[in-house]
């Protein structure tokens, strides 16, 4: 079936409407056709399976046939993803949703290229969060990763959030894997991790200063293995261990 989205809000009744973006696709590209059955995500959780009533020139009516409500992960992992140069953010935000990341804040560093402030970057996160819709449609995820707008690594930090296990990729030399620190925190809790984060640097990675004001608030800092990784491998990498050691319970 194809999949659509609709926001929490939009879903609530037994009849639905797509319009915009979502209904020229259906229209234009899919050329759906009255009395087809599709799927519905609202990104909170729920999938709505739908048969299509009624197709206008701009609109597709559905009509919802049954509700199907899946848990969230059991960890929710924040990609604290300094921003790369380029299109590797576009392709960062959408293997983090398909990994099953529950937010990405998007990080200006001090060796950040792309230099975004107050419109240009509320534009950009709503560039990436259409990203992470349309990963949501393709992996087939009833919950949609948040995109926050990008701040300043010292905002952010003013912020005080606290992570259960809180990592850093690093290539210092007090890097350990992370399966350390996530068994580490099993013995002593006896049970995983609620929630973690893990802060990607960009290119040429955080500075030095950077870097210890991350572990200063907390931040254990990983290895990713013995070759250097470009930023965006270094966080699909990041989240799909994190992914495997943490969601799979």
């Amino acid at each position: 079936m194809h999949r659509f989205y609709l926001p929490t809000e939009q879903c609530r009744d037994s009849s639905l409407e797509l319009s915009g973006d979502e209904a020229h696709h259906a229209l234009r590209v899919l050329r759906i056709q009255t009395g087809e059955r599709v799927t519905v995500l609202d990104g909170a959780g729920h999938e709505l399976i739908c048969d299509v009533r009624e197709v206008t020139k701009r609109t597709v009516t559905l009509a919802v046939l049954h509700k199907n409500s899946s848990p969230a992960l059991p960890c929710q992992i924040t990609l604290l993803q300094a921003v790369p140069k380029a299109k590797a953010m576009d392709y960062i935000v959408q293997k983090a949703t398909e990994l099953g990341a529950a937010r990405v804040v998007p990080i200006l560093s001090e060796r950040t290229v792309v230099h975004l402030d107050g419109e240009d970057a509320n534009d950009k996160a709503d560039k990436w969060q259409q990203i992470a819709i349309e990963s949501i449609k393709q992996c087939g995820s009833p919950w949609l990763t948040k995109i926050e707008a990008p701040v300043t690594l010292k905002n952010y930090l003013a912020r005080r959030e606290k992570f259960d296990l809180p990592l850093v990729a690093s290539l210092q030399d007090d890097s350990r894997h992370p399966r350390e620190f996530i068994q580490h925190f099993r013995d002593e809790h006896k049970l995983l991790p609620a929630t973690a984060c893990v802060w990607i640097g960009p290119e040429g990675d955080f500075s030095p200063a950077e870097m210890n004001v991350i572990k200063t608030e907390g931040a254990l800092p990983i290895t990713l293995g013995r070759l250097i990784l470009r930023s965006d491998t270094a966080a699909i990498y990041s989240l799909s261990v994190l992914s495997y050691e943490l969601q799979s319970a």
